[in-house]
């Protein structure tokens, strides 16, 4: 009887080992989890940017106004009855270099 209890105690042993140290343990599953958390995370980040395209796509379909504003920023260009000021900055350097 001893032998049999001794058997099963090692028996229990290993198997807890394996459960918490072995291949597909306690361990590994939250070294997954953890890896799962970050990928989930980086989804969140790339999937609220997809959107945010999608929706400049969209307006960029829908009218001119995302159009002309783009134009405006990106490409500098001003509407047909606007008139453009720019305003230069005279600094020190610029001075001593015209001298």
């Amino acid at each position: 009887m001893r032998i049999l209890l001794g058997v099963i105690g090692v028996l229990t042993v290993m198997l807890q080992y394996r459960l918490i140290l072995g291949e597909g343990g306690l361990q590994q599953i939250s070294l997954y989890q953890q890896q799962i958390d970050v990928l989930s995370q980086q989804n969140m980040v790339k999937k609220e940017r997809n959107d945010r395209i999608y929706r400049e796509v969209l307006d960029l379909r829908k009218g001119d106004e995302a159009l002309e504003e783009r134009a405006r920023n990106q490409l500098g260009m001003i509407g047909k009855e606007e008139t453009f000021y720019q305003y230069l900055q005279t600094g020190s350097s610029q001075i001593a270099h015209r001298q």
